[in-house]
């Protein structure tokens, strides 16, 4: 069995930060709708973080966010989102992801109000040895606005450091279900709001695409673009590690990039930890492989369950199963992995239903959702839920095994043995292997790979969270 080491910097949640930035590329946008702040008072960077643990054949959960303000002791609120954006909360299971950035009135502040509009879910539907479809229905809220206390007080001052909140939609606990488990339409928003600061785990972007707009290369930066049409500086150095072997000098403007790193503590840039190029030709799409044409052997196609998209004007739509046809030309990788074996773990032979991938190619290619043609595949870290099966605990090999639940339950019937690093790390009240128990709720946020000797599914885990509570 192979291992290889994560990067120790990553961490788990998504983000809409509020200093700069709306450029998340699985959220639409209308008009803004930013609260107006007196000239000469003075601002500070600030941002908001958000996760979520996802529920049986739940694929998404999509509502418009009209509003997140924070109120200081005053009764006086300051927006800290720009417009209002459709988001999915069922996408950031596991993982960071920058929603928006906005300066706010500097000040300090107690509560946190969150104010939601339209709202659908989307489930799967299967039948026996058929491809899965997508179901969506319209939700009625139990109540649209959510107002939270902050433990820690969110203090923004001039000049300093971004700092922020962290949003963390509670999926499970929202959508109701009647006495059979059946999702019955009406949703309870449930959320933790905690404050954060640009350096803590919650604060780290994992992932965030985006088009190239821009490349300076005397200032080791490029300029990048989400479908609402904000700006964002990144900044690369000698640390930087790039996918692929690429590097700056071969960004152009038809380039869409992946990257992860933090919000720099002096200004409202971004220094990137990893680079990978999604595209060279202007289109690129992410979700999770539903399907697998044929099942063994070189794929021939593969449905991609939508999450992430851009542009957003092709023949694809956000929440909708698309066709992936595949030539055997398409280059394939392995996000944060590094090494000739790359190819080895993850090929055309290598694609497995619950997978999450970025792909890539040219826009006239994804002119129809039944057909799309793609010339990158890269496969991406994403949070399995599930329960340890009693007895499968090995601490000599740091590993166990779990019975995958939820929407990737659905896709991974069969269990899957959890591989660790001396890099994974242990969150939620947990600290290594002795904390893993029989029965344990738990989620592994890592790689989901097909073993190349056995074809079993196999999870490289990054985190390993605790998820009884």
């Amino acid at each position: 069995m192979f291992m290889f080491s994560p990067s120790p910097k990553r961490s788990i949640v998504a983000i809409v930060c509020a200093a700069a930035l709306a450029a998340l590329a699985g959220c639409g946008s209308s008009n803004s709708s930013t609260s107006t702040t007196p000239a000469n008072t003075p601002t500070g960077a600030s941002f908001v973080t958000g996760t979520d643990a996802p529920m049986a054949s739940v694929t998404s959960f999509s509502v418009v966010l009209e509003g997140i303000s924070a109120t200081n002791s005053s009764g006086a609120s300051v927006q800290l989102l720009s417009g209002t954006p459709t988001v999915d909360f069922a996408r950031f299971n596991g993982l960071n992801t920058l929603l928006d950035m906005n300066d706010v009135p500097a000040g300090t502040y107690n509560s946190v109000t969150i104010t939601l509009g339209s709202a659908t879910i989307g489930y799967l539907n299967t039948t026996s040895g058929g491809a899965p479809t997508v179901a969506t229905e319209n939700a009625t809220l139990t109540s649209s606005t959510v107002t939270l206390p902050l433990s820690t007080p969110l203090v923004v001052a001039t000049g300093s450091a971004p700092v922020g909140i962290h949003l963390d939609f509670k999926l499970a606990k929202s959508i109701e279900v009647d006495s059979n488990g059946q999702i019955t339409g009406m949703v309870d928003p449930t959320f933790d709001v905690t404050a954060v600061t640009n350096t803590d785990p919650g604060a780290y972007i994992d992932e965030f695409a985006a088009a190239v707009v821009s490349v300076d290369a005397n200032a080791q930066s490029f300029v990048i673009e989400g479908p609402h049409g904000r700006q964002l500086t990144v900044n690369v150095n000698g640390q930087t590690e790039w996918d692929g072997g690429a590097s700056l000098s071969q960004l152009t403007t038809s380039s869409i990039v992946q990257i992860s790193g933090q919000i720099d503590k002096a200004d409202a840039t971004i220094d990137a930890d990893e680079v990978d190029i999604l595209s060279q030709q202007g289109f690129f799409a992410s979700g999770q492989i539903t399907y697998v044409t044929p099942a063994s052997g070189a794929a021939t196609s593969f449905d991609l369950y939508v999450r992430g998209l851009l542009p957003t004007t092709t023949g694809l739509s956000l929440g909708q199963i698309a066709q992936i046809d595949l030539t055997g030309s398409e280059k394939y990788s392995i996000y944060w992995m590094h090494n000739p074996l790359t190819q080895y773990f993850f090929n055309q032979s290598q694609l497995m239903a619950g997978q999450d991938v970025a792909v890539g190619g040219p826009a006239s290619g994804a002119t129809n959702s039944q057909s799309v043609s793609v010339h990158r595949v890269a496969l991406r870290d994403w949070g399995f839920n599930g329960t340890v099966v009693a007895g499968s605990e090995n601490d000599s090999n740091r590993s166990f095994q779990i019975q995958v639940k939820g929407f990737a339950g659905v896709l991974i019937p069969q269990t899957v043995t959890v591989y660790l690093t001396g890099d994974s790390v242990f969150r939620n009240g947990w600290s290594g292997m002795s904390d893993i128990t029989d029965g344990a709720s738990v989620r592994v946020v890592g790689l989901l790979l097909k073993d190349p000797s056995s074809g079993q599914a196999i999870l490289v885990g990054h985190y390993v969270d605790d998820m009884s509570n």
